[in-house]
């Protein structure tokens, strides 16, 4: 099997795991309790706790354990929302994001808040004019995401935090597909909160955290006991945070050479499939984009059935996000780049990893001209 989906999700790293296992077993206590192998998970907690934050240059106070990306963003956006809403009830975010942002200013949205969509360009950038105008004495919150899950595109997010720095407006960003990818230093970056998740990066599913940075104000979601200092209730998961510290440890010291090593992947099968294939498009910005990501459009076919064609080859790769799979409907994310909806919906995802090889490119780029051909020619959008 060939994977290429890890935006979706990525296999635990067999050294994440070794670091995970005891505390299933011989490390099982909680750590709420106070005799000894209890103190010893909670040592542990805040062991990772403290790795977490210095491979994001934050402190370890402002990092919140979760259950993944999902609640992070969710904990973000109506935690403030409903905090500040005193200060107002105008709330901004792009019109791309992933659907555990945009759900929740919906969900907001039909409560009373007012929401401004920032539009991107064509090549998925987000419009910083724009987000400047659209702001009032009403806004609370800006919700941008760092990278995109489906196009790779880098967000401007240092230009942005320092709008809403200069505005008084509290500043989340999804960065689920940002840590680990690229540097992520929040000494240097003013967001006030910053979302990440275990299995983007080689951790395990079902853990996640949330920066917040020290003076930011947010309502808890979760009500019960004390746990992460009042702002998230329930028994801490110590084997998935161990899991997560130790994942987002690997990806930030292997960074750079990971990336130079994707990089040169990624370009090989883009070029090929460019030289190989008519009518295909590269979905996103060129060159300010992560280097595991190609998303492309190819014309006249839709998209879900070149996938069930490569997956009879034994190849694993998406039509965008993995949280709307299924849906009959184009990718939100390549309508908001005034892609045209017959077009869009022949999109391709490809995400490399850590496990992928030259040898798989070469697969790709003998499979998938022949699937493409085959499909075209008996398509009637010919």
């Amino acid at each position: 099997m060939i994977y290429l989906d890890h935006n979706s999700s990525t296999r635990v790293d067999e050294r994440v795991l070794s670091k995970m296992l005891p505390y299933f077993r011989k490390g099982f206590a909680n750590p709420s309790s106070t005799y000894k192998i209890a103190q010893k998970a909670r040592e542990a907690v805040e062991d990772a706790r403290e790795t977490v934050a210095k491979c994001l240059g934050c402190e370890p106070e402002e990092i919140y354990f979760t259950s993944g990306g999902t609640e992070s963003n969710n904990l973000a956006i109506k935690g403030v929302a409903w905090r500040q809403r005193h200060r107002g009830n105008h709330i901004i975010t792009s019109t791309i994001e992933h659907h555990a942002v945009l759900n929740p200013f919906k969900w907001l949205e039909n409560r009373g808040y007012n929401v401004s969509y920032i539009p991107v360009d064509s090549a998925g950038i987000v419009d910083v004019e724009a987000l400047r105008w659209a702001i009032t004495p009403e806004t609370i919150l800006i919700s941008v995401m760092w990278v995109n899950n489906e196009i790779g595109t880098i967000q401007p997010i240092r230009e942005i935090a320092e709008i809403a720095r200069e505005k008084g407006i509290y500043f989340h960003t999804d960065a689920v597909q940002a840590v680990g990818k690229i540097p992520v230093n929040l000494k240097e970056v003013g967001v006030n909160m910053l979302s990440l998740s275990g299995h983007k990066l080689y951790g395990p599913k079902g853990v996640g955290a949330l920066f917040v940075r020290k003076g930011t104000h947010i309502e808890p979601l979760i009500h019960g006991g004390h746990h992460e200092k009042n702002l998230r209730a329930g028994t801490e998961n110590v084997p998935g945070i161990v899991g997560l510290s130790e994942a987002v440890k690997i990806a930030t010291e292997e960074l750079e050479e990971e990336n130079e090593r994707l990089l040169t992947l990624r370009n090989k099968l883009e070029a090929g499939l460019l030289a190989r294939i008519s009518y295909i498009t590269i979905n996103g910005h060129r060159k300010k984009r992560v280097s595991n990501t190609l998303s492309l459009c190819v014309k006249y076919i839709e998209g879900e059935s070149m996938l069930l064609h490569l997956d009879l080859n034994d190849i694993c790769a998406s039509s965008g996000s993995a949280c709307t799979a299924g849906s009959p409907e184009p990718s939100h994310v390549l309508l908001a780049m005034d892609i045209e909806p017959e077009v869009a919906s022949g999109s391709l995802r490809f995400s490399l990893g850590r496990e992928n090889t030259e040898d798989d490119i070469d697969k790709v780029l003998d499979i998938l001209p022949k699937v493409v051909e085959k499909l075209r020619s008996v398509s009637p959008y010919k």
